[in-house]
């Protein structure tokens, strides 16, 4: 997967991503951030340490990779990102 623009995502403890938009949008509040201008440098996530933005990023790029999973699939996804946190 390779996107023209990528976006830089910033956790509470100050540690950054940088992701490809299409998988930074797959978060509903990256993407309204994105929508309203929020991203000029990088998009700070206040309330999210790095462990859960890592799956968090994790989640979403699954997701892209195969968008037209169904429950089963997404569940064998989910669940050992679950259980990892």
């Amino acid at each position: 997967m390779s996107s023209s623009k990528t976006i830089v995502l910033r956790s509470s403890d100050g540690e950054t991503f940088v992701v490809d938009e299409v998988v930074a949008v797959e978060s509903q509040t990256i993407k309204h951030m994105i929508e309203d201008g929020c991203a000029d440098t990088s998009i700070p996530l206040p309330n999210v340490t790095s462990k859960i933005l890592s799956k968090v990023i994790e989640y979403c790029k699954k997701h892209v990779e195969t968008p037209n999973s169904d429950e089963r699939s997404l569940k064998r996804i989910l669940n050992p990102l679950i259980l990892t946190l």
